[in-house]
């Protein structure tokens, strides 16, 4: 029969520390920017949430501009590529541009971080990369066209997943209140000043950031089937 370990011997009660690595950092990092956002994510925060010193994430990660890195390549990881199909080309595009979105979205902030600061070359965004653009390439678009398209959708849904952060954390109000501030502005000049900028007003708001998302998608797309020199491409 088997004994529990007598009281009196301490390596009985000291539990045994997991060892440190990058995959664990990183996870650790991005349950943080869930719960606290980006500001409040630094190399000091995650050793503290680790139960480590600062110093012990170094010997992964060189600094924190490498910990977001790293973040959102782990973010990218979560979205599928399609494999590119010339029938279908434009939902594929749209899919994975719908797919990246939701993916930054759901952490809040690292799409600021990737926007500001730096250009993604880890596995997962070399994979996203590569899959994007076999997917424009299967589209009949040329290889300057397609770079020039992959340059521009992945902006923008950068610049998207920004806005969509920005109305969910605590700006969100501040936007709101900016634009209430705007609208009483722009209701007391003089009838007849601006008709245009007034009319559109209403139509930004947070509840219809998804659907002129989509209209700015289609319409990209619509504009590259245009691109194409072969009718039959993108049927």
């Amino acid at each position: 029969m088997e004994l529990p370990e007598p009281p009196w011997r301490t390596g009985a009660r000291k539990p045994v520390r997991q060892p440190l690595t990058r995959d664990k950092i990183v996870d650790t990092a991005l349950g943080l920017l869930e719960k606290e956002g980006l500001d409040a994510l630094s190399m000091r925060r995650v050793a503290q949430a680790l139960n480590t010193g600062p110093a012990s994430l170094y010997a992964h990660v060189r600094n924190r501009d490498e910990l977001c890195e790293l973040m959102f390549d782990r973010v990218l990881g979560e979205v599928d590529v399609p494999q590119a199909d010339p029938d279908h080309w434009r939902e594929q595009l749209k899919q994975l541009c719908f797919g990246q979105v939701k993916a930054m979205t759901a952490y809040p902030g690292i799409a600021s971080v990737v926007m500001n600061a730096m250009i993604p070359l880890g596995p997962n965004a070399l994979r996203h990369g590569e899959g994007m653009l076999a997917i424009l390439r299967a589209g009949g678009l040329s290889e300057k066209q397609a770079a020039w398209a992959f340059d521009a959708l992945g902006l923008y849904c950068k610049a998207y997943a920004v806005e969509v952060t920005s109305w969910r954390d605590g700006s969100g109000e501040e936007l709101a209140e900016r634009g209430r501030q705007m609208a009483e502005y722009m209701q007391s000049l003089p009838p007849g000043t601006l008709p245009n900028l007034i009319a559109i007003g209403p139509l930004f708001s947070a509840q219809t950031a998804h659907e002129r998302f989509e209209f700015a998608i289609d319409t990209f797309i619509a504009g590259l089937r245009q691109q194409t020199p072969d009718d039959r491409v993108g049927q």
